[in-house]
């Protein structure tokens, strides 16, 4: 069984530069995305919030470290947005819970054209799945573990620290 917790970012659309921009009413799409991706081992998914990751602090992060924590799954993907991806990962490290957790983000929203999203969905699930307990992140089809990874400022693109 694989569980997908979700918390908004890019790869579900949430996108904005102040909270006071923050959707109402936010819908995800990332459930629809799932059926798309054509996942073969039974998944459940749960909307957790929906954020852009600029504003996901420690609270947040706690109410997915407890959700990871009390999940029967020992394979976890968290839908992440892709600038404070890296501090959840860490935080979630730092609990040291016997499981494989993925957090999954993309650059471009999935519902536009290009989109990495699906990819890097489909990606997760085969490495969630591969993966020896403990934390990782996916971007651009290539997994970091936690310690080793950092969101470019400059290209948008995720890479192993030096």
């Amino acid at each position: 069984m694989i569980t997908f917790f979700i918390t908004g970012g890019t790869i579900d659309g949430i996108d904005y530069k102040n909270e006071s921009e923050a959707p109402k009413n936010p819908k995800s799409n990332i459930p629809d995305f799932l059926k798309q991706v054509q996942i073969t081992e039974p998944c459940v998914s749960e909307i957790l919030f929906l954020k852009d990751s600029r504003f996901v602090n420690d609270n947040d992060r706690s109410i997915i470290a407890d959700k990871c924590a009390t999940s029967s799954s020992e394979h976890i993907i968290v839908t992440h947005g892709s600038f404070t991806m890296v501090k959840t990962a860490t935080y979630l490290a730092h609990k040291q819970l016997p499981k494989t957790i993925v957090l999954v983000g993309s650059k471009t929203p999935a519902t536009e054209p290009q989109s990495d999203a699906l990819q890097n969905l489909r990606f997760a699930v085969e490495e969630v799945q591969k993966l020896s307990h403990g934390v990782y992140i996916v971007m651009q089809s290539r997994i970091f573990n936690w310690d080793n990874a950092r969101k470019n400022l400059s290209t948008g693109e995720f890479e192993e620290l030096k």
